[in-house]
């Protein structure tokens, strides 16, 4: 199942200037994916953010030719039907999508996953914060790498996210 929501929250003269930044959220949890939403609203940055309950329903809707591609896919982990490691494997396994950046998201912490992703392919990796504020500077700061481009190439130090190492001076 997947959900289309357009952060309605920018003015008419602001959505000219700016195409917005296409996402797709990979996550199972209903719960995560309202969140994961209204954290994207309260950045303020023009969205249109498309949600999936697991990796083959990303991978179905990034293989599919009338759909455009997403500026950026969140992926969570732990999946149902196609994991997130396996999905992330799969995107950039293709000539098509290894380019599309890919910010993982987990509860978990453990270095094999910080590992595994980033040996992968992954362009981040964020720990899901504890707080809903954190969750919206941790947002910022993958949208500002976004435009500078420096989730394209990315750099071990910085591949892992949290809310103990976001800077809520941001």
């Amino acid at each position: 199942m997947m959900i289309n929501s357009e952060n309605s929250g920018r003015s008419a003269a602001n959505q000219k200037e700016k195409e917005p930044l296409k996402i797709i959220l990979a996550e199972d949890d209903k719960d995560d994916q309202d969140i994961f939403m209204e954290a994207v609203n309260a950045t303020n940055v023009p969205s249109d953010v498309t949600t999936v309950e697991n990796g083959q329903e990303l991978i179905d809707i990034l293989k599919d030719r009338t759909e455009p591609k997403p500026d950026i896919v969140f992926i969570d982990i732990n999946m149902p039907v196609k994991g997130g490691k396996e999905a992330l494997a799969e995107i950039k396994s293709d000539q098509e999508l290894k380019d599309i950046p890919a910010v993982m998201l987990s509860t978990s912490n453990h270095q094999k996953d910080i590992e595994d992703t980033f040996n992968s392919g992954a362009n981040l990796y964020i720990q899901k914060p504890n707080s809903f504020a954190s969750l919206i500077l941790i947002l910022k700061k993958v949208f500002m790498l976004h435009w500078t481009k420096t989730l394209l190439d990315p750099v071990k130090k910085v591949f892992f996210v949290s809310d103990r190492n976001i800077s809520h001076e941001d």
